[in-house]
């Protein structure tokens, strides 16, 4: 069962394939939803960010829990200074079941939520754990599954249903032949071709009509938010990129005109203003420029040039589609060190508090991401010198350093650039494979290749296979895949100062850890997973293949839900975790 069988080599069309994925969204219409509009973080009421009073909880009857929740208690966590409030999807273990001392903490991957970890009754990861006596609970972070942002009660609810909803229409849909619908979380309005132009989706115009006043004043709204540094989700250098694409689009209006010259003064003088601290000088006289610069396309469009027609429209379409470039930027302005440093803390307390172990200590497993974040928990503490609070870890498909093997994710890897992370602020990984999958799962099956990163052949039934694709998939922040990107370059992945690396800390670690790897993982292959093994201190490191050279073979996300995972890897798991239990 447990061997030292390395994985196939990544196919060399994968690349190609992953473009038609992308190329298949252009045909998603809008999906609007009620959501919360919220100020910046240096608006909201103190008042509003303190704790819920009490969890979104549906221990007796269930009535009110959304449908798409499979656990037996659904609960909420709030993050200090943030409107995000994190669910932590609850199973209880049986009356009849081995008591056990510390309850169960499930992180995921990367853009997935609680759904992977329970599938269906028969291979639930979740409820197996909870049927061997473990209270577990599994954490969707920030921007995952039914993780919502909500100010009161009512709010959370409300936007939890509406999630829920959305994720089984998008289901549905697939199954009756319908182009899927699915928005990234949180999101009212659809993303637009000027933020992830190789979508091939139609760019959307505020108006047909020319309303100059309209105009000055959005165009003078979005260079005070530039000004401002959107209220601290940017960067000076960031914030300078940004800008400069918006007038690089407004001057391509204009190339080859006498009226090139005009904008190229009123754009010398606005990306100065950009780069002072805002007060109300500036305030007066970016709404001049702005003003000076609708005048100059108005001029433009009185001229007889076919060169100029529809220009107003125009540059209309190109601030409205930069509008929703800067409000993706700052509904998803997150990395890995927040979920390493706020949401997490933040699960690991509340579960605490709920069960009450006696040592103050959980037990935890981490799949993909949800390694990493464990992994990198163990090298903080071991670094600053303090106790990481858990008893023993489970590392399933992990690493902190991915320079050695030939993973997949290194199709990321164009995203390491700052600037095309600015260019495309988030990927919505959700929407993409759900437009994919009637492309990989009926003929001519022209994307079947990417079911193999996900599952190794007969390894998944098909039903749950597709739910998995459909449901268990959110979008992603730029600035996330950025951070992760440094795993890939030389010392491993690193904090977003880019000073700390994980990698060298964590020999320091005192906590027992088992490392789980799949003989045919594409995205986390073995010698990646033992490229972190060989760090951890080596009485305290288990380290296990799963997979056999005649098969069966494990992929990425057969170790949680593959057909044979409940009888060759849970029962491993359940070994190691009740060692250190007791």
């Amino acid at each position: 069962m447990c061997t030292l069988h390395f994985p196939v080599q990544m196919q060399s069309d994968i690349r190609t394939a992953l473009h038609v994925a992308f190329s298949s969204v252009g045909s998603l219409s809008p999906f609007r939803r009620s959501t919360l509009s919220l100020p910046p973080r240096c608006l909201r009421p103190a008042a509003s960010l303190g704790l819920l009073s009490r969890p979104f909880s549906t221990a007796a009857s269930l009535p009110d829990k959304p449908s798409i929740c499979t656990a037996d208690e659904l609960h909420y966590v709030s993050l200090p200074n943030s409107y995000w409030r994190l669910a932590l999807w609850r199973y209880h273990p049986p009356p009849q079941a081995t008591p056990r001392n510390h309850p169960l903490l499930l992180l995921s991957g990367v853009g997935t939520n609680a759904i992977g970890y329970d599938l269906s009754p028969e291979s639930s990861f979740a409820r197996y754990m909870s049927g061997q006596g473990f209270d577990t609970w599994i954490l969707e972070v920030r921007g995952a599954g039914l993780s919502v942002q909500g100010s009161n009660f009512k709010e959370i609810k409300e936007s939890a249903n509406a999630v829920s909803e959305q994720m089984e229409a998008v289901a549905k849909g697939v199954t009756n032949g319908v182009s899927p619908v699915q928005q990234p979380n949180n999101v009212s309005d659809t993303l637009s071709d000027s933020e992830i132009s190789h979508f091939g989706q139609d760019s959307i115009g505020i108006a047909t009509a020319w309303d100059e006043s309209k105009l000055v004043s959005k165009l003078t709204e979005i260079l005070m938010r530039l000004s401002e540094r959107l209220s601290g989700f940017l960067s000076d250098g960031q914030s300078m990129l940004i800008s400069a694409k918006l007038f690089d689009q407004i001057s391509n209006l204009l190339e080859g005109s006498q009226l090139s010259d005009r904008f190229e003064e009123v754009r010398a003088n606005l990306s100065n203003l950009l780069e002072k601290q805002q007060n109300s000088g500036v305030t007066s006289q970016i709404r001049d420029l702005s003003q000076r610069l609708v005048n100059i396309i108005e001029e433009g469009q009185r001229s007889v040039s076919p060169q100029f027609i529809d220009m107003q429209e125009r540059l209309s379409s190109t601030i409205e589609d930069f509008q929703k470039q800067l409000d993706l930027i700052v509904k998803y302005d997150w990395d890995f060190d927040h979920y390493l440093e706020e949401d997490v803390p933040a699960a690991m307390e509340y579960i605490t508090a709920q069960t009450k172990p006696k040592d103050g200590k959980l037990l935890a497993v981490g799949h993909s991401m949800g390694g990493i974040l464990l992994y990198a928990k163990l090298a903080r503490c071991g670094f600053e010198g303090r106790e990481p609070e858990l008893k023993a870890v489970v590392t399933l498909a992990s690493s902190l350093d991915y320079t050695s093997s030939n993973s997949t994710l290194k199709l990321l890897l164009p995203l390491a650039d700052p600037a095309q992370a600015l260019n495309v602020p988030v990927v919505p990984l959700g929407a993409m494979l759900a437009a994919a999958y009637p492309l990989s799962s009926r003929p001519p099956y022209i994307l079947a290749r990417l079911n193999n990163l996900i599952s190794a052949e007969d390894m998944m039934h098909p039903e749950l296979l597709k739910k998995l694709v459909l449901n268990n998939f959110c979008t992603i922040p730029a600035k996330l895949l950025l951070q992760l990107t440094s795993a890939f370059r030389e010392r491993g992945l690193c904090d977003r100062s880019g000073k700390f690396f994980f990698k060298d800390h964590l020999h320091k670690s005192n906590v027992p850890v088992l490392a789980i790897a799949g003989d045919q993982d594409l995205i986390c292959p073995p010698e990646a997973v033992e490229e972190t093994v060989k760090l951890l201190p080596q009485n305290l490191v288990t380290y296990k293949i799963f997979g056999e050279h005649q098969g069966p073979h494990y992929a990425h996300y057969d170790l949680v839900g593959g057909r044979l995972a409940v009888e060759q890897v849970y029962p491993c798991i359940i070994q190691f975790l009740s060692q250190h239990d007791d």
